[in-house]
């Protein structure tokens, strides 16, 4: 068998096609490499029983424990019967219940002094932690029976017993049997380190790794294992992107330098205040990327009103000073509109270049969306392709095969998370050479995140706010516990608007017919949660606080579902003050600006991410006037999602925010599913706690790929990437 086709044996060849199509639909795992690499989440020592005092609510966990008591108690006057059984570790106790014909086996099995592994979700039933139904394994050698019990405490004669990330349909010590039958094909592993990098680190070997991690003998074996893991992971990606950046910087670009006495001068000569030391010093950066003969590519993040839109107008109008034009690029018709209006108003006679009263120094600003009437889309593609306007600002319309550009020499790209790669590689396209690109995003990244989802990107930071914002207080509101509670926030949103200020309202769904869908899935996943309300709507919200705690006041509503100039009439009326109440969806989740509105209530902010709470909230306390944001959940005061909000509450640091997400979010997909469209490479990795190994990893790419780009002399690594990257993460780090 070659080298790489024994980890891309299916696994239905070697488990059996129940057991594999599980893998598959529930743990996405479809070879044995898949498999090999699924590492055990932790490991319990076989003599220790699991602390039962701090388990996760809501969450599916698996437990080694002692059975204390077990008793059947009968209900429903002795037609049902109900097998109660308490676990303890010595401190704490838990419940386990069973119902119906399931009572018989674990009654038999489970009897008083006898230890097992459970596995099931922990929830609460009369202030009591318990789990209802779990799934069982004995682990006493004298309990064996013909259920293969034996086979298990065999297989669990290592001190450590491995818990794997599991789900409902399979357990743990399923996992680990399989893991038993692939673990063999580990002696096959590619290894990707040079050899020289592998013995100066003093690395165990690859395969050695691979069963030290699923069957280690003592905690120094994990140590080892992993260590060695991580740096695979991080070097592996780090050589990817070192080889990305290092193609980009083979790439043709036409250098644009900013010229004196141009459009730029005059614009920063008509500004009413002077650039923070943070905007000065991230212009600097990207007029020396533009001022080089390869394509720029910048990440410019930054906090929620921090300037990012000034910095980026300065760069466009340096291109259009020396001869290109300048997109950007905006992921909704509302906010390419907003941007349009805030660059023309910044730019004032600069914007209208060939107009009556313009600058003879300016150009035209153009705006093109897809809902655009024809007459208007006809004259701002005419304005494109002869060089008339220098500006455009749009939505993905500007991607489309129709669109022409007299000479592209920029594309800015606005919340770059909310944009296919695709979709920038195609306004990348456009130029007669590749353009320079600068993605700007709101969302704070901290540095070992830059390091690997925007690894082949420079990236620059602006951390300071301009003079002048306001501070934001934020509240959680129990609506649940303390009903009286909501009461008073919407009493503090009508003392805002008789203040003169305004205030948002944010709902997860918009609640007309065709959102029967999201409503079912939010139930189910409500369902699963324990909670079964379903997600509140804009529609029915605006309609109850209309009639009832906001009676009289101008409430509008604003989705995503409505009509663009609907959308745009509402927008236009709500920043000129003629609407109180905006009711809306996260459509207003970046780049809304209206520095009037003060107070945001977000109703079941629990079903939204911790960084998106916190784009949301920097909608309010843009005036002079402070902000006030009012977390509603519902969730239990135990539940992860309270604490969640807790930690968005206690801070409006942005970046220690969006480390608590990425801790939330550990073993999803660090490269973002919905951008790669593939799998995760990350297992053992930490993106938020290995921030020397990445580092360490990125220097050992780069100098490795400075010296061999292909890696002609490292078949291995080459191997190990071109199956990591396969087709599609290949074309996403291209495109990225």
């Amino acid at each position: 068998m070659d080298r790489v086709s024994a980890f891309d044996e299916p696994l239905k060849k070697l488990l059996g096609g129940a057991t594999a199509k599980v893998m598959a639909e529930h743990l996405d795992l479809h070879t044995v490499g898949d498999l090999l690499h699924h590492y055990p989440r932790r490991y319990e020592e076989r003599g220790r029983l699991t602390a039962l005092t701090d388990l996760p609510l809501d969450e599916h966990v698996t437990v080694v424990a002692q059975v204390a008591d077990a008793r059947v108690m009968a209900f429903n006057n002795g037609r049902g019967k109900r097998l109660e059984v308490t676990l303890t570790d010595g401190h704490g106790r838990l419940q386990l219940v069973f119902f119906g014909h399931g009572v018989h086996k674990p009654h038999k099995d489970l009897l008083p002094g006898r230890r097992a592994m459970f596995a099931g979700k922990v929830s609460v039933f009369n202030r009591k932690m318990q789990l209802a139904h779990p799934t069982y394994q004995l682990l006493d050698a004298e309990s064996a029976d013909e259920d293969g019990a034996a086979e298990a405490v065999d297989a669990f004669a290592g001190k450590l017993l491995p818990i794997y990330p599991a789900c409902k349909q399979l357990d743990s010590w399923r996992i680990a049997k399989a893991v038993d039958a692939v673990l063999p094909s580990a002696q096959e592993a590619v290894d990707p380190l040079p050899p020289a990098l592998r013995e100066g680190r003093g690395f165990t070997a690859l395969p050695e790794a691979l069963v030290k991690i699923h069957r280690p003998q003592t905690k120094a074996d994990v140590a080892a294992a992993r260590d060695r893991l991580k740096w695979d992971e991080a070097f592996v990606l780090q050589v990817a992107l070192a080889r990305r950046r290092y193609a980009d910087t083979q790439l043709p670009a036409v250098a644009r330098r900013p010229v004196p006495d141009g459009m730029l001068d005059a614009f920063d000569g008509r500004l009413p205040f002077t650039l923070t030391d943070g905007q000065l010093k991230v212009s600097k950066e990207i007029f020396d990327d533009l001022a080089t003969e390869h394509p720029m590519h910048r990440l410019l993040q930054g906090e929620v009103g921090s300037g990012k839109t000034l910095v980026a107008l300065r760069a466009m109008l340096a291109v259009v000073d020396a001869g290109g034009q300048a997109a950007m690029l905006a992921p909704t018709e509302v906010l390419a509109q907003q941007h349009h209006r805030s660059i023309t108003e910044m730019m004032g006679e600069l914007a209208e270049g060939g107009m009556l009263g313009g600058s003879d120094r300016g150009t035209k600003v153009v705006l093109l969306t897809g809902s655009m009437g024809m007459a208007a889309r006809r004259q701002a593609l005419l304005d494109l392709v002869t060089g008339e306007a220098g500006i455009v600002i749009g939505t993905h319309a500007l991607i489309e095969d129709k669109v022409k550009f007299h000479e592209l020499g920029l594309v800015v790209v606005d919340e770059q998370h909310r944009f296919g790669v695709e979709q920038r590689d195609a306004l990348r396209s456009k130029g007669k050479q590749p353009p320079h690109l600068l993605v700007m995003t709101a969302t704070p990244i901290p540095r070992t995140v830059a390091m690997t989802v925007f690894g082949d990107l420079e990236t620059s930071v602006l951390d300071q706010l301009p003079a002048g914002r306001s501070p934001i207080a934020s509240h959680v509101v129990p609506a649940k516990d303390k009903p009286h509670f909501l009461s008073r926030a919407w009493e503090r949103v009508r003392e805002e608007v008789e203040n003169g200020h305004q205030a948002y309202v944010v709902c997860p769904r918009i609640g007309d017919d065709e959102d029967e869908a999201a409503k079912k899935k939010g139930k189910k996943a409500a369902d699963e949660e324990g909670d079964k309300h379903p997600p509140l709507a804009v529609l029915d919200t605006a309609e109850q606080l209309a009639k009832g705690p906001l009676s009289g006041l101008r409430i509008e509503v604003l989705h995503g579902r409505m009509h663009p100039d609907d959308k745009d009439d509402v927008m236009r009326r709500f920043a000129a003050g003629e609407v109180d109440v905006l009711v809306a969806t996260t459509v207003i989740e970046v780049g809304v600006n209206v520095p009037n509105a003060t107070a945001m209530v977000i109703m079941d902010a629990d079903r939204f991410g911790v960084s998106q709470l916190h784009q949301l909230r920097g909608r309010v306390g843009r005036g002079s006037a402070p902000g006030l944001c009012l977390l509603v959940s519902e969730a239990h005061e135990a539940s992860p999602a309270r604490a969640r909000l807790a930690a968005v509450a206690a801070t409006l640091d942005g970046f220690e925010l969006s480390r608590i997400d990425l801790e939330e979010r550990r073993e999803g997909d660090v490269l973002g599913q919905a951008q790669s469209g593939v799998r995760s490479s990350l297992r053992v990795l930490s993106v938020i706690d290995d921030e020397e190994v990445i580092a360490a990893a990125r220097e050992e790419a780069v100098r490795v790929v400075a010296a061999d780009p292909g890696l002609e002399h490292l078949p291995e690594l080459r191997l190990v990437l071109d199956a990591l990257l396969d087709k599609e993460r290949e074309e996403y780090l291209d495109k990225g």
